[in-house]
This record gives structure tokens, sequence and C-alpha cells, in this order.
């Protein structure tokens, strides 16, 4: 089952990186050079596996949909639109904004080319030579987005656990993975929740309104909630808040 998931999972990657702007003649190349080298292609399903990770807390993914859980909070809906819909319109958004960055890495990785030589090769150290070229863009995008007081935060707490391991803290630097990706999460956690703040407070205006009009009418087995959903859903499509969402999240990583 295990082995059968991790073909599964790469078989996904794989179409996810050709929905991207990869052909399916290089992804067909690809897996059949894959087959070449044994050593290579355990490495290759092994960074495969922890691509669902990497997309989950290495993209947008993260603050698009805290943001998009926090607003059917505050709209009251509960379970409308559902789990489901929220997970693929951030899947959408998420492969919307990572492309250009997905892109710039298969470049710099010299991966856009079937003629590759790390498909035409297929040495160990020639794969690893490429992913080390074609992270540097995928750092930028983490560095951009990352706050500056984060990245110092993280900083001097790795420094200072290499220190207690007996390590030394000057090797490690404000550019190290082990800084800029905890801290790109951290950042976008704060800011999904400075827009959920600013989402919930037109919607919990209305409810204060309709409870106070409820209460001195003496309707007090009334429900407000049932009361106010209509006019904030009224408020929302009024606005159009789903086009004037999703264009200042995807405007926030221009």
């Amino acid at each position: 089952m295990a082995l059968r998931s991790g073909f599964v999972k790469a078989a996904a990657t794989l179409s996810l990186l050709a929905g991207m702007g990869i052909s399916s003649s290089l992804v067909a190349t690809a897996q059949g050079a894959f087959q070449a080298n044994p050593v290579v292609l355990i490495v290759t399903l092994g960074a495969l596996a922890l691509a669902p990770f990497a997309l989950i807390m290495m993209t947008s993914f993260v603050k698009i949909s805290v943001v998009l859980s926090i607003l059917r909070n505050a709209l009251g809906t509960q379970q409308v639109p559902p789990n489901q819909v929220i997970t693929g319109i951030s899947l959408i958004l998420t492969i919307f904004i990572m492309a250009p960055v997905a892109e710039k890495m298969l470049e710099e990785a010299g991966l856009s080319d079937a003629t590759a030589p790390v498909f035409t090769e297929m040495r160990a150290d020639t794969l690893f030579k490429a992913l080390d070229k074609g992270k540097e863009p995928l750092r930028t995008f983490l560095e951009r987005n990352a706050h500056e007081a984060d990245r110092r935060l993280f900083l001097g707490l790795a420094q200072r656990l290499a220190q207690k391991n007996g390590k030394d803290p000057n090797a490690i630097t404000v550019r190290d993975f082990r800084v800029v990706v905890p801290a790109f999460v951290t950042s976008q956690l704060t800011e999904a929740f400075q827009i959920g703040f600013l989402l919930f407070i037109p919607f919990l205006v209305i409810d204060m309104l309709v409870s106070n009009i409820l209460q001195a009418m003496g309707m007090f087995m009334l429900s407000p909630t049932m009361i106010s959903l209509p006019f904030k859903l009224l408020l929302f499509v009024l606005v159009k808040g789903w086009v004037t969402l999703i264009q200042n999240l995807v405007l926030s990583y221009a």
C-alpha cells in the first residue's frame, strides 16, 4: 500500500508539473530515463513523496486556505463552501501564483529541455546539481514573502540551537532554508489572520445590528444568526467579495 501510494503521489506531481507548462513528451522522457538508473529513481520518488508537504508549507497555499476558512466562519455558513471546495480553490490559486516560480526553477535547473544532461546522463551528481540550481528561485520567493522580523527571529533560534549542539552558529545565514521556511510560514499565518480580522468586521457589525433590533422588538426566541445570514450574503455579493478577495490575494504575491 505504501509503495502504491508513493507511485500515485509521483504521478500526481508529474501531472501537476505538466499543468504548469511542462510538455507531456518531457514528462514521458523523464519517466523513461529514471527507469534506467535505480538510484536516481529512488531519490526522485523520495523527493516526490515530500511534494505534498512542500506544496502546502512552501507556497501560497497556507495563507489562501486560512483566509478562505476564516471567511466561511465570518459569514456563518458553517459547511458552505465545503472543505473540498476551499481546498480546491486554494490549490488552483496556488498553482496560478507559483507557476512563474516553477517555470524559473525548471529553467535554472536545466529541466525545461528533454535533452538536458540530467535526463540523458542520469547520474546522481547531475541530479543533485540541477536541484541545487533550481532551488534558488524558490528561496527568493520565500524571502520576498517572509517578514524581516520573522527571519531574524528564526535566525537567532537556529544559531542558538547550533551553538548548543557544539556547531558553529556563524555558519547559519539568514538565507538558509532552515531559517527562511519557518519565517515564511509564520509570516503567511500572520497576514492571513490580519486579512481575517478585516473580513470579520463588517459581518460582525451586521450581527450586532440585527441582534439589537430583535431585542428592541422583543423577539428573543428568534435566532439573530438566522436573520443576519441573508444580509451578510447580500453584502458579500454586492461588493463582489469573491472577485475582490481573490484578486487581492493574488496581487499580494506580485
